[in-house]
């Protein structure tokens, strides 16, 4: 049963419009029933219809505007909660104004009250998106910046993709972002990025090249920092990911993590991670090259920062619900409605897969970070990375000195050009 749609002022007028010339041309007795007519149609009282009737029914301008609901301190306090999650859309941002007002209040970063801390909770989100667009006038945001022959161990790897729907964290979309510049040549710098399906939990980390050695040293510290139990990795069909070393390394070193992989030119087979190549790597590195141990361990030091930043402050949404709906009699289209934005902190919580003592240990590192800070560090960081120099055509690189885990016994001087 469809519920009954109220008639805007709009459609009220012109429907009186209609039934003026009868109104004026009717008996005592008819006119009664008319005004009984558009009671109902309208919802408004006799003595309204009545008025709106006998005059011109042409709408006049207000004579005194309304007055403002959110005063400049809703504002203002928009202004710095966004710049502190560096301007994010009013659909991720509102839902968490307040209890980003309280953790930056906690920081001494904003004065906060009971009232404002009300007109936080009830600004929807057309409101807060006003306010963004007379923000990002004045307020810049950070810098921004052949087939191959068939690889045989691809054929013992599923394909496929995960379910965007799925609910228990820990199916990991995985990629490899390249940061050559204008040329592919020689070796350079790769991110290493994870997205948690379910929840939108990012790892990130930089290598040097795409070894077997300098792969196996980054998925090794990623599995180590991520909070809850990796139960999938779901990569492309790189040989990066897909070699005897990194198949042996899944199988011996790391157990109980189902391998998986996209189909061959099927890239929306990972479309959260192939989303988030965009925000936050080429947002904060864009396409410059990177070719130095030096900037990979400059990049990795962000990587760090951004680690807490992306995961404990910056909200997400996820898709909950996803409809077909007809366009005409051959198309069709899809509609997606999306869940409140929350940071992926908050749903890994929610979901209950942490340790109570690392959630314990996540939360208090959480209350202790003040977001403002840290955004400033990354940006300091970014500035960093790209004063250093670039690898002179011909010099070699030591990937061992960008390794997170040393081994003695490897040797001391393997290089790369």
């Amino acid at each position: 049963m469809t519920a009954e749609v109220e008639m805007t002022i709009d459609e009220r007028r012109k429907y009186l419009r209609k039934m003026k010339s009868r109104y004026c041309k009717a008996t005592r007795r008819e006119r009664s029933q008319l005004l009984d007519e558009m009671e109902a149609v309208t919802g408004l009282h006799r003595k309204s219809l009545t008025r709106l009737v006998n005059s011109p029914l042409e709408r006049k301008l207000r004579s005194k505007e309304r007055g403002k609901t959110y005063s400049t301190e809703v504002s203002n306090a928009i202004r710095v909660i966004a710049a502190s999650l560096d301007y994010p859309c009013a659909e991720r941002l509102t839902p968490n104004l307040t209890w980003l007002a309280k953790h930056l209040a906690a920081h001494g970063e904003l004065e906060v009250s009971d009232p404002l801390l009300l007109l936080l909770e009830q600004v929807s989100i057309s409101t807060v998106e006003r306010r963004l667009q007379s923000i990002r006038q004045d307020q810049p945001r950070l810098a921004r910046r052949h087939p191959r022959p068939a690889n045989s161990l691809l054929r013992e790897v599923p394909m496929g993709r995960i379910p965007w729907d799925v609910k228990e964290p820990g199916h990991f979309e995985t990629d490899l972002v390249h940061h050559c510049g204008t040329s592919s040549s020689g070796e350079y710098v790769h991110t290493l990025q994870m997205v948690d399906v379910a929840t939108g939990w990012t790892e990130t980390r930089a290598v040097l090249g795409r070894s077997y050695v300098v792969m196996e040293d980054a998925f090794q510290y990623v599995l180590e920092r991520v909070p809850f139990a990796v139960r999938e990795i779901h990569p492309d069909n790189g040989s990066e990911f897909f070699n005897h070393h990194l198949v042996r390394f899944w199988k011996e070193t790391v157990k109980g993590v189902h391998l998986s992989r996209s189909r061959p030119y099927h890239s929306n087979d990972n479309p959260f991670v192939e989303q988030r190549n965009g925000h936050p790597i080429r947002t904060y590195l864009g396409y410059d090259r990177l070719d130095t141990v030096p900037h990979t361990l400059a990049v990795n030091r962000l990587y760090d920062k951004l680690w807490l930043y992306l995961n404990f402050f910056l909200p997400v949404m996820r898709v909950a619900e996803k409809t077909v709906v007809p366009v005409d009699g051959q198309r069709t289209k899809t509609k997606r409605r999306y869940d409140d934005a929350r940071p992926p902190f908050d749903r890994v919580c929610a979901a209950g897969v942490i340790p109570d003592e690392r959630r314990t240990q996540l939360t208090a590192l959480r209350d202790q970070t003040n977001p403002r800070r840290l955004l400033a560090e990354i940006q300091d960081l970014i500035n960093h990375i790209f004063s250093l120099p670039n690898a002179a055509p011909g010099e070699e690189q030591n990937v061992y000195l960008t390794l997170e885990y040393k081994d003695d016994r490897r040797p001391t001087e393997p290089r790369v050009r």
